[in-house]
């Protein structure tokens, strides 16, 4: 029986992989770097070795599969060129496990994780599957139906796979350090469709998507008239949010999803029309409303009278979408926004956006721009961004305590790179001056 070794496990997507090898009943380890991410607990829960990077690593009889953003010469790929050893990077093996079942890619700019997860809580329910989810997620079943996963756009890494059907969820010009404009990203969407074998669901009200064309049907949603599938009588409660379903103009049920803001009804109406194309049963579909959410999209936890949201947005159009969630859940709360720009590139292509998206907070804290390891500096600083923002500060995690000033307030933590240490960082002072009153108090 060969052994999957994974260089660089602690990735999000070769995490998720990992673990569906594994729960296939597979034999896994794999190798990173010494600091701790939050994809480790699941990995060490199951059992999954994680070893420090070294050639000794590899064995002869190993298949490995290696990380996108690890290059030639690494040392433990090196070595495993120079014993001639089945080698795949992870777009590559997904491409080829994939094969073994009904595929569904969930695909598109913003909002691929949060319907990834929607959709396979769903199916989930009805079917024993498989599911990649780009928050380090995975899930395999020896019994698997269907294999649902998350599909980048990245360096067109989603042109490896073939799947039966794709959700595309929009398309906007992200990745500046690869797409030379948003014609080179419709480009690679339009390829994407291309190959896809069944059919595509795809968001109408997304004009880019409109001009998608393919040799499969494609199942339009949105809030749009024209649209297949239709979302209308949007009412906002406590808990959530309810919408009434149209199918080509009939009306097919009433569904509550335990989430806020448009774009979390999009998400929702891309997996009821792909359930509904599977023929799945409406009362399998409405466990929608039990979906507990991903692992950093608007994750909650509530210190005093704050509320704390982690959350990934690192574009413009998710910070808006992030603030206006807030705005709609807590609508007599303060909102502010702590903000880590997640590449030079993107930081340079979009500085007007951002500020723009970012003024939608009551009081902006922003922290240094967190630098990829594929790109150049140049002459940017977060100065540039700072100065968009009249009413802006700085921060980083050694001066968390100004943020306790905002009683009763929205403390929305957001960005793809490390911000999570600057709400750690915070919640440390907190749990420090609360346990230092209790002393004093005592």
């Amino acid at each position: 029986m060969t052994t999957y070794h994974f260089i660089g496990i602690k990735g999000t997507g070769m995490s998720a992989l990992a673990q569906i090898l594994h729960d296939s009943g597979e034999k896994v380890q794999g190798s990173d770097v010494d600091q701790t991410f939050f994809t480790q607990e699941v990995l060490e829960n199951k059992g999954i070795p994680i070893l420090p990077f070294t050639k000794e690593n590899i064995k002869s009889s190993y298949t490995i599969i290696a990380g996108n953003s690890f290059s030639e010469d690494h040392i433990e790929i090196q070595e495993a060129k120079r014993q001639g050893l089945p080698f795949f990077r992870y777009h590559e093996f997904l491409g080829e496990w994939l094969k073994q079942y009904t595929s569904i890619a969930v695909t598109g700019a913003h909002g691929k994780t949060s319907t990834t997860g929607l959709l396979a809580h769903v199916f989930n329910q009805a079917y024993p599957i498989s599911y990649l989810i780009g928050d380090g997620t995975g899930q395999g079943h020896v019994d698997s139906e269907y294999f649902i996963f998350e599909a980048c756009e990245y360096r067109r890494h989603f042109l490896h796979y073939k799947p039966d059907y794709a959700i595309m969820t929009n398309i906007d010009f992200d990745h500046p350090d690869y797409f030379k404009d948003l014609e080179d990203v419709c480009d690679a969407f339009q390829s994407m469709a291309d190959q896809v074998k069944k059919g595509i669901i795809a968001c109408g009200d997304d004009e880019h998507l409109q001009e998608i064309r393919a040799k499969v049907p494609v199942v339009y949603y949105g809030f749009g008239e024209t649209n297949d599938f239709q979302a209308k009588n949007v009412e906002t409660l406590k808990d959530g949010t309810q919408f009434d379903v149209f199918v080509r103009n009939t009306y097919y049920d009433t569904f509550v999803i335990p989430m806020f803001g448009d774009h979390t009804i999009l998400n929702a109406l891309a997996v009821i029309a792909m359930c509904h194309y599977e023929e799945m049963n409406v009362e399998h579909i409405k466990t929608l409303t039990s979906f507990e959410g991903v692992k950093r999209r608007f994750s909650e936890k509530r210190i005093n009278n704050q509320v704390l949201i982690d959350d990934y947005a690192h574009h413009p159009i998710e910070v808006t979408a992030t603030i206006d969630a807030v705005r709609q859940k807590y609508p007599d709360k303060e909102v502010v926004a702590i903000f880590q720009p997640h590449t030079f590139t993107r930081t340079k292509i979009f500085l007007q956006e951002f500020a723009e998206s970012l003024r939608l907070a009551d009081q902006v804290y922003l922290c240094d721009i967190f630098s990829s390891a594929r790109e150049e500096q140049g002459e940017l600083t977060i100065d540039d961004l700072l100065n968009l923002i009249p009413e802006g500060k700085q921060m980083n995690e050694h001066e968390t305590g100004v943020l306790a000033t905002h009683d009763n307030s929205v403390l929305v933590f957001m960005g793809a790179g490390d911000i999570q240490k600057v709400q750690k960082a915070y919640e440390k002072t907190l749990l420090h001056s609360t346990s230092h009153m209790n002393k004093e108090f005592n």
